[in-house]
């Protein structure tokens, strides 16, 4: 066995950005619906925002990744952080509906510039001695980043909201500094294809009916209710959940200091912030691994299904908690974590494996359209949660995400049954 390469100084600096990335983005994105609704608007409304940032956020980085390839990582990071910190900082001042959209959108736009060249930048600093660490140390950065941001803005917020725009552009700047002063270039090979090429090159790998029919079907039935999850769980904890019996429960399992860390006051008495459990990013840093392992060897359809199946068990779990036992909501959050650390990686592994070696690269590129396909449509359920809170059934939400999940299994194996699965590359 070859010795393993070490990582250089840039891989750490990557990783470090990455962390303080997500940070910003994810202490803004979980806690914007509270935000919103605070200021009066519908969960309408925040359907639309969210819809469009997610898509903003996902499609951007079809372009970004080739830009960076012709001008540098280093100064399209500098150009993002540009777009990012105007932005953030006009939250505090701007509180009509359309200025907060247009902001959001810029925001979603600078998070999706910035969001392939961290991982381009690990991908160019590794080999095939350290490479499955260095996205493992990748991986986990990304989701300690997207644990904390939410903790922190949860105790920021329940003193002002000026406090979370502030941490959370004062964590760009820092960024800005430390990619000014660290960030050294990566030497990699350049892809040398344009954007219109790239286009080109993904309307080929469209062309396959079936293969474009199978991502339409990831997008509506695992990718939309996927994001609906993360769309609608911070609000639906925090309106509909006792939060208080949750801080409660917590406290007498791990201690007054660590849940005061998750917890803010109001009038006197202690909550749990919704955004601080709204997320599977602590889960997804402790069991990943496991799960990895437990099912690298299993094929990767039956393996997806069954994620699927128990992320519909955690929906049904969260719908049943508003109703019965509030602390179920960990239950539940944590049955989606499973379905999600054994779905997610399995679908995308599987879409690269049933590429042509040569065109690897171009099949994950086209993968953009199932994310963008769920992206899009998820606030329809975030709107649709305000219909079933009118009608007095909000825990109805997630016991439509479960149906959604159930039918998607169904449509998802008539489709491998009746069409076949692909043919996964040996090598």
């Amino acid at each position: 066995m070859s010795k393993r390469t070490s990582f250089p100084k840039v891989f750490w600096t990557a990783n470090s950005i990455e962390v303080l990335e997500r940070f910003a983005y994810y202490g803004i994105y979980m806690s914007f619906g509270i935000y919103l609704q605070q200021l009066g608007f519908s969960k309408g409304d925040l359907g639309i925002i969210q819809s469009i940032f997610l898509l903003l956020s996902y499609i951007t980085p079809l372009f970004s990744g080739t830009i960076a390839d012709k001008f540098g990582f280093k100064k399209v990071l500098i150009v993002s952080y540009i777009a990012y910190l105007p932005s953030i900082l006009l939250l505090i001042v701007t509180k009509s509906f359309s200025g907060i959209a247009l902001t959001m959108l810029s925001i979603g736009f600078a998070a999706g510039i910035f969001k392939p060249l961290i991982s381009a930048t690990v991908r160019a600093t590794t080999d095939s001695t350290n490479k499955t660490l260095g996205f493992g140390i990748f991986y986990a950065m990304v989701n300690l980043g997207a644990s904390l941001g939410p903790v922190v803005m949860g105790n920021l917020r329940a003193m002002s909201w000026d406090y979370v725009f502030y941490t959370a552009a004062g964590t760009i700047g820092l960024m800005l500094i430390v990619t000014l002063l660290f960030y050294k270039e990566p030497p990699r090979e350049i892809e040398g294809v344009s954007l219109k090429k790239k286009f080109q090159d993904m309307g080929e790998a469209l062309s396959d009916i079936k293969f474009l029919v199978f991502l339409i079907l990831l997008g509506v039935f695992f990718w939309l209710p996927f994001w609906a999850f993360f769309n609608v769980l911070p609000v639906y904890i925090d309106d509909y959940i006792n939060t208080a019996s949750l801080y409660e429960s917590v406290r007498s399992v791990l201690g007054t200091t660590f849940t005061n860390i998750i917890s803010s006051q109001k009038d006197g008495v202690w909550h749990i912030n919704a955004e601080s459990i709204s997320h599977t990013g602590y889960i997804i840093i402790v069991f990943q691994l496991l799960i990895s392992s437990l099912f690298e060897k299993r094929p990767a359809i039956p393996s997806f299904l069954l994620g699927l199946f128990i992320a519909a068990a955690g929906f049904v779990v969260l719908g049943y908690s508003v109703t019965s036992v509030p602390s179920l909501v960990f239950v539940g959050v944590f049955l989606f974590a499973i379905g999600e650390m054994i779905s997610s990686p399995r679908i995308q592994e599987y879409i690269m494996w049933i590429a042509p070696k040569e065109k690897a690269g171009l099949y994950m590129g086209t993968n953009f359209l199932a994310t963008a396909i769920g992206a899009l449509l998820s606030g329809l359920y975030t709107g649709l949660l305000g219909r079933f809170e009118e009608a007095g059934d909000p825990q109805m939400i997630m016991y439509t995400l479960a149906v959604h999940a159930i039918i998607g299994i169904i449509a998802i194996w008539i489709f491998t049954k009746t069409l076949g699965e692909f043919k996964e590359r040996t090598e």
